[in-house]
């Protein structure tokens, strides 16, 4: 088969199998693992075939026009260029490996033919989105993925965290889709196309003429897609779905999307530094903001969600000093051990005997009986701390890199000022994501909380998912130096001085939460149990300070259940009630938007009721009234009738002499 025809199945194995799935349903039991996992896999496959095929060599373009339009025509396109050859494999991974993990964690789910289905149909429109050579059919695959995760996310629909996280994904992501899809038209109208092509050679001879407010438009859809500053918080919530949903959604699928964006249509934000300055302050904001936040959380997924949200920062201050190849580079990197950490800590959760949720403060003795989740995640925290020789370091190294080289000196694609912004948010934030990814490691496998019943071994097929993850989390960074050839000739070796700094940062993380929790676990030693649950705040260091001001020994009469040894509030202060929150910003939404909608609903509810109503209701009554004043009319009595019309008779008389009297 030629190459185009490969990467025309690419994602149609999925969509097919997604249909298949939605159209036979509970009919068809015995094929719906296979129907799920083969057409997946498949797919790898033929991505990894492109990947060959395309080599890292000149993109492989076709395209064919689906219909007239009249001005802006709108082509079924490819554009397959060396990252989006490689973006596709990986989301070809991470999906394959989902699929097969959830035959083990939903095996008893009675919705998992529907959950399987969707999984292929998000999968189908995240490849759509990777090979598309027209912005209109990359849009419609964008648009795919918002509704697969609104179905996804809200799987466990029973429960009221699911309804309200499916909806909260699906409205703030529409609520960045709307200036997207103008800013989309506003782009073709400008470069005469929506072909990715033309519209980069448009970009090229300066053909755009509002080139910031385009990337602005753009931007804001890109926030909500992939989660960034402000428009970020439905992620969290979204941890309410099933684990694997999440291992999709944060490695390969739709927080991906709005990355791959701009690295594809990159120069579109270069032509405005405005709009990349925009990009470096919202990458900085995102990537410092959800790192502490994730420092604060107790729920191991919305940890790991935080986390998300700072590691696609980096990919975002990468782009915004103009280096798609290092933006791409930490995609794929971070699309590995993400990956692996989310199944590992569904692996955790399915052995707690949960579906979606686990408290780390309640966990105890795991790491013996989770051994897989325990070397794996480890690896992949090792990953995320960016801790060499571990994939995570050359990624993020990378970022470091070009944002010294744009700090030091003006590129012309970027401003010296995006430089600075995204190196000292980038090392700020390589201290904190240490920091939290030790906590989380200390917190899960050597915690002090209740002892969770003991489901048995977990499913050979989601252990061994986690192993094979484990493989690229470990080593893919070592494939720095051959990457170049696929990522525009840039060169990734890490350089001395951020690889110094970053590693110099990370390592003081770990080790100042590392002190931290065994401070506070020997505080915790001196305190009784019962204290600190009884407590308001739940934290040892407290209760023992006020049991010495008050001359009182800490005493309490509740059972804890939860590990008062907690190092983040003792490194965040009096942050960390405000962190957990999300620095308020949910509050702060609804103070600005729900409350004036609700209001406005109520007022319109009002003038409905009260004004329009009250017309509706006095048309109605009118001739109502009238009737009733004719009916008593009717009395059925002639001699009433004959009186009435005598009556009407003399007035008649009496009328006319009157009228013939004035003339």
């Amino acid at each position: 088969m030629t190459t185009i025809t490969l990467a025309v199945l690419v994602p149609l194995l999925p969509f097919l199998a997604a249909a298949a799935g939605l159209l036979l349903g509970r009919t068809a039991t015995g094929f719906v693992r296979p129907l799920a996992v083969l057409p997946t896999l498949t797919s790898l496959v033929f991505a990894v075939l492109v990947a060959v095929r395309q080599g890292g060599d000149r993109a492989v373009d076709a395209a064919t026009e689906l219909t007239p339009t009249g001005s802006v025509p709108v082509e079924l396109a490819l554009h397959i260029d060396g990252f989006a050859a490689l973006t596709a494999v990986l989301v070809g991974v991470v999906a394959s490996a989902v699929q097969i993990y959830s035959t083990g964690y939903l095996r008893d789910d009675p919705r998992y033919p529907s959950y399987a289905a969707l999984i292929s149909l998000f999968t189908s429109a995240m490849l759509l989105v990777v090979y598309s050579g027209d912005l209109i059919v990359l849009l419609v695959g964008w648009e795919v993925m918002g509704i697969c995760s609104y179905f996804l996310v809200g799987h466990y629909w029973e429960t009221p965290e699911a309804r309200a996280a499916s909806i909260k994904a699906f409205l703030v992501t529409k609520l960045g889709d709307v200036p997207f899809l103008i800013g989309l038209f506003a782009l073709a109208t400008d470069a005469g196309s929506f072909r990715i092509t033309r519209v980069l050679g448009a970009v090229a001879h300066g053909g755009l003429d509002h080139p910031t407010l385009i990337a602005l438009l753009l931007l804001a859809g890109v926030a909500g897609k992939s989660a960034q500053f402000p428009l970020h918080s439905w992620l969290p919530d979204a941890m309410a779905g099933p684990t694997p949903v999440s291992a999709l959604i944060h490695a390969a699928t739709m927080v991906a999307a709005g990355v791959y964006f701009i690295a594809r249509l990159l120069p579109v934000f270069e032509a405005s530094r405005a709009a990349m300055t925009v990009l470096a302050v919202m990458a900085a904001v995102t990537m410092a903001g959800s790192a502490l936040a994730a420092l604060a959380q107790d729920d191991i997924k919305r940890v790991l969600a935080y986390s998300t949200i700072g590691q696609l920062g980096y990919m975002t201050g990468a782009l915004a000093v103009g280096d798609r190849g290092a933006a791409v580079f930490h995609l794929l990197s971070h699309g590995a051990f993400k990956a692996l950490l989310f199944l590992a800590a569904g692996v955790i959760i399915h052995a707690a005997g949960t579906n979606s949720l686990a408290a780390m403060s309640r966990m105890r003795n795991l790491r013996a009986r989770v051994p897989d989740a325990y070397w794996t995640m480890t690896v992949a925290l090792l990953a995320l701390a960016a801790i060499p020789p571990f994939s995570g370091f050359f990624s993020k190294e990378a970022v470091l890199g070009v944002a010294e080289h744009v700090a030091t000196g003006d590129t012309g694609h970027a401003p010296g000022a995006a430089g600075w912004i995204v190196l000292l948010a980038g090392l700020v934030t390589a201290l904190l994501t240490a920091a939290y990814a030790m906590r989380l490691w200390l917190l899960a496998f050597r915690g002090r909380g209740a002892e969770a019943p003991d489901h048995g071994r977990q499913p050979l097929v989601m252990t061994a998912v986690l192993w094979v993850l484990a493989v690229p989390s470990l080593a893919f960074g070592l494939a720095y130096g051959l990457l170049p050839d696929w990522f525009d000739g840039r060169d990734l070796t890490p350089l001395l001085t951020t690889s110094v700094l970053g590693t110099g940062v990370a390592l003081t993380g770990g080790i100042v939460t590392y002190a931290a929790w065994r401070h506070t676990t020997a505080l915790a030693a001196r305190v009784p149990l019962g204290a600190v649950a009884a407590h308001p705040e739940g934290d040892a260091a407290l209760v023992e300070a006020e049991a010495i001001a008050s001359h009182k020994p800490a005493y309490g009469t509740v059972a804890a259940a939860s590990d008062p040894a907690d190092p983040a509030r003792l490194l965040l202060g009096p942050l960390h009630r405000h962190a957990a929150l999300g620095f308020h910003l949910d509050a702060v939404y609804a103070a600005l938007f729900v409350r004036p909608v609700q209001a406005g609903a109520s007022l319109v509810r009002f003038l409905d009721r009260e004004v329009v109503d009250t017309y509706v209701r006095g048309a109605g009554a009118l001739p109502r009234w009238l009737g009733a004043a004719v009916r008593r009319a009717q009395t059925g009595n002639v001699q009433t009738y004959v009186s009435a019309l005598l009556a009407g008779t003399v007035v008649l008389v009496v009328a006319a002499v009157l009228v013939a009297t004035g003339a």
